[in-house]
């Protein structure tokens, strides 16, 4: 009986709400079951979406549990640049390796290039490349050893020195040298100190085909010349050419300066290669 009672009461709900003094109804409302449930279901709807927004839009959200403060997002970030950064350094030392080697083996690179291309053509490689030999390669290959016997690749090592010391080369930089050549170290030149942006010369006549940043050595610029020499020059603070430029004997090339983390004062560090065989420079230039 009193659940039936309670049943009636719940169908009969009204609310009103009167004047005080005047007892004039201001307000009524008439509540059902059906009514109750839709508003109690758009409160939590409304109050769900409210504070979805201000998770999504304010600054809240780093106090939800695992989710990355903004500091922790920037290192996530600066992460993935250093990444990237590093995959680009790779590639442009392929390409110099490359280089390097079509150097040695008598052919220059003459094609201009720059960081981006190199970039962007070495991340199209999706497969690697294998030649075969074949019969009529080693009898071309036999040819062309029988007619490089006349060659100066195949001269004796002082018959090499006899020519190096017919070629006249120009001083890349006029200064002290604070650090000698010495393999036994691994430093395969000389370095020259010098007062920043001081001008920076090619010993000879060539093509660039090296002029880029790198984290040891700062600002490198390399020229490959027509007498198989390669000269570099190292830790420059501004490079004045591009790879692929041809470069006369005497041209400024770069500025001097104390980039890379091997520098600890503005020099030039400069070296002089003979078919892939490390001189000392000292031997053909006087630098004071």
């Amino acid at each position: 009986m009193a659940k039936k009672k309670q049943s009636r009461l719940w169908r009969k709900l009204h609310i009103a709400v009167f004047a005080d003094a005047s007892f004039e109804q201001l307000f009524s409302i008439h509540l059902t079951p059906f009514s109750v449930l839709f508003t109690i279901a758009l409160l939590g709807i409304l109050l769900i979406g409210g504070v979805t927004m201000l998770i999504a839009f304010t600054g809240l959200r780093e106090y939800i549990p695992g989710y990355p403060t903004g500091q922790e997002r920037r290192m996530i970030m600066d992460n993935m640049q250093r990444a990237d950064s590093l995959i680009d350094e790779i590639a442009l030392r392929d390409h110099l390796i490359n280089d390097m080697r079509m150097v040695l083996s008598e052919q220059i690179p003459i094609e201009e290039w720059d960081k981006d291309s190199v970039v962007n053509a070495h991340h199209s490689i999706s497969q690697h490349v294998e030649f075969t030999k074949s019969e009529a390669d080693s009898l071309f290959r036999k040819e062309v050893e029988a007619q490089e016997k006349y060659n100066v690749a195949s001269e004796s090592k002082s018959a090499m020195d006899t020519r190096l010391e017919m070629v006249f080369l120009n001083v890349p930089l006029k200064g002290v040298v604070t650090n000698k050549f010495g393999d036994k170290d691994g430093h395969f030149g000389v370095d020259i100190a010098a007062v920043e942006g001081a001008r920076v010369a090619s010993v000879l006549e060539g093509t660039v085909i090296f002029a880029e940043w790198t984290v040891e050595t700062g600002n490198v610029i390399q020229v490959q010349h027509d007498n198989q020499l390669v000269s570099i020059y190292k830790h420059n603070s501004k490079l004045l050419k591009k790879p692929g430029m041809r470069v006369s004997a005497g041209e400024a090339i770069a500025l001097t300066g104390n980039s890379g983390e091997l520098s600890t004062a503005p020099h030039l560090h400069f070296e002089l290669w003979y078919q892939g065989v490390p001189l000392n420079p000292e031997n053909y230039i006087s630098f004071e």
